[in-house]
């Protein structure tokens, strides 16, 4: 059984549903400490000039060790900015029509004082369920789990009798370092390896790295084909450790 981790991200790129597609269970890192300005709260879409931020905003002020689980929505019509800023850049798309009233109505279920958590996982299940996508999504919350970092992560496998970890290449830096934790429970770990497709999109030339927003918007029904077809071979810990050692030393 194959799992991989990490933080519920708003609206995430295409490399996220990659990660999702490729494994058995794929559970959401809930229960960490919240980062301020983070892809938990934003993303980014594609406008005429470039990419541009969408923010959530969120309850921070006195709450600066609060864990993501706990984050609360600080603006009760949020949503109305979101909305016409992904009405302005899209609405001539091929697809706005189908997936833009099923957006808005998600974010518009999500008031002041809901969890950025939930809204995180509702949008989420949405995307994955527009892509064609089945693994189930899990909250780490609801696992219970102990431990800390990569102890964390091997716990959370163990618990649901994974064999394989497949890790964001993101969180090499770290992993490697602590890889015993999750080798010596008999948990094969390799990482991610993708590369950002090209698709039909406004606005040329191409710009990578925006929210699957604007994949579905743009390719509708073609949007898991262009996904998959970034997806390389996963790569070893000891193919990732020579790659980053040869980033140091160029």
């Amino acid at each position: 059984m194959k799992v991989a981790i990490a933080q519920p991200t708003y609206l995430p790129w295409l490399g996220y549903f990659d990660l999702i597609d490729q494994v058995d269970t794929f559970v959401l890192l809930d229960t960490v400490q919240f980062d301020r300005q983070s892809w938990q709260q934003r993303n980014r879409i594609k406008g005429p000039s470039g990419l541009q931020w969408l923010s959530v905003p969120v309850v921070f002020r006195g709450r600066h060790d609060q864990k993501i689980k706990d984050v609360e929505i600080r603006e009760a019509e949020f949503w109305r900015r979101h909305l016409r800023a992904v009405e302005v850049n899209y609405r001539r798309a091929p697809f706005f029509d189908i997936y833009f009233p099923q957006l808005s109505a998600i974010l518009q279920a999500f008031p002041a004082g809901a969890r950025l958590a939930d809204l995180n996982l509702r949008l989420l299940r949405w995307l994955a369920e527009v892509l064609g996508v089945h693994t189930p999504l899990l909250s780490a919350s609801s696992l219970q789990m102990q431990g800390k970092r990569t102890k964390l992560l091997a716990n959370i496998c163990l618990t649901l009798g994974a064999g394989q970890y497949v890790s964001p290449i993101g969180s090499a830096a770290y992993l490697l370092e602590e890889l015993e934790l999750l080798t010596d429970y008999g948990l094969d770990v390799v990482f991610q390896n993708y590369t950002h497709p090209e698709y039909q999109q406004l606005f040329p030339p191409f710009v990578a790295y925006s929210s699957t927003l604007d994949l579905i918007f743009n390719e509708g029904d073609r949007s898991m084909e262009i996904i998959r077809s970034g997806r390389g071979l996963p790569l070893s810990p000891e193919l990732v450790t020579s790659k980053l050692a040869q980033a140091k030393e160029a």
